[in-house]
């Protein structure tokens, strides 16, 4: 199946020649699928899974069945690569004229537009199926998830506050976990999700301070290019002491006990330690803070929260 998709979307041919044609094929098929990987920056995932598998263990209380696990599991994948996708095609002419960005698969020519677009209708159609295969809800929540997991792209073109739709699009993921293993909505697990809002937007803030100049010139919006780097810097921080502050009433208001307070406190560490290797004048560190330090976050949330449901119940 796999292979049909990028015969028919230009990114692989079947071979019916020499055992050579076939191996420069298969190399062909093969950086394909890298270059996919690469586009959708699958490794990043690891920002919203935590999240997500937080919540689907504060609503069983312990581990869910393993069959909703898996297609939370699906669901949460396939759901970020229809996103990854479209925004890429949708930013694919902003991507060209920013040196930061050019050398990306679309304005590089690595990968053409209509595989891109064909990904993402594919990506998302087994974002429904997986929605499906929960309960009720799921589904019919699934194309409002979609509508802003893909709205996000357009955003930064009419406000400067994309980076707390982008919170949005990565805070859904606990509330909508919480919503596969139960059925239903609980108020303690919107939470959560404004927790997530807060640190996504954040940390997107600084991110975007690196395209600062770019921005300005090309009248593309954010919080730096209204405000400024260092206003930009002092949100981003009170953001992040805002998501510290939801993560202690949502310890409270389930109950956590001790340990999850004190992944609360590694966390604050954490984040602390990603402020201090940006500033505005040293944007050098970016990358280590930004996919580093927020993956590592993500998992010790995650961890604080898992261990203390087995030790508490």
């Amino acid at each position: 199946m796999l292979r049909q998709f990028f015969v028919f979307h230009g990114g692989w041919s079947p071979c019916l020649k020499s055992n050579s044609v076939c191996d420069n094929e298969g190399m062909g098929f093969g950086r394909s699928i890298r270059t996919t990987l690469e586009m959708i920056r699958w490794e990043h995932s690891v920002f919203a899974l935590p999240f997500a598998l937080t919540g689907a263990m504060l609503a069983a209380r312990g581990i869910p069945p393993l069959r909703t696990l898996g297609w939370i599991l699906l669901a949460m994948v396939s759901a970020r690569s229809a996103a990854m996708a479209f925004n890429r095609l949708a930013d694919a002419r902003l991507d060209a004229a920013n040196p930061r960005t050019a050398n990306r698969a679309l304005p590089a020519g690595l990968l053409s537009a209509k595989f891109v677009g064909g990904f993402t209708v594919l990506a998302s159609a087994i974002f429904l199926a997986a929605a499906w295969r929960l309960n009720r809800l799921t589904l019919m929540l699934a194309p409002v998830v979609l509508v802003v997991l893909l709205g996000y792209s357009w955003t930064k073109r009419f406000t400067r506050w994309s980076h707390l739709v982008l919170g949005l699009a990565l805070g859904i993921a606990p509330s909508a976990a919480w919503i596969a293993v139960r059925g239903s909505l609980d108020r303690r697990i919107v939470v959560l999700t404004a927790a997530v809002l807060l640190w996504v937007a954040g940390f997107d803030i600084l991110y975007a301070c690196q395209d600062f100049e770019h921005d300005r010139k090309v009248g593309l919006n954010s919080v730096p290019q209204a405000f400024g780097m260092r206003a930009a810097f002092g949100l981003a921080r009170l953001f992040h002491l805002g998501m510290l502050a939801l993560l202690l009433w949502m310890c409270a208001l389930f109950s956590l006990g001790p340990i999850a307070y004190v992944g609360v406190a590694l966390v604050a560490a954490l984040l602390l330690y990603e402020h201090l290797i940006v500033s505005p004048a040293d944007l050098s560190r970016m990358d280590a803070a930004f996919f580093t330090m927020n993956g590592v976050i993500a998992f010790v949330f995650f961890a604080a929260v898992a261990t203390a449901l087995f030790v508490h119940g």
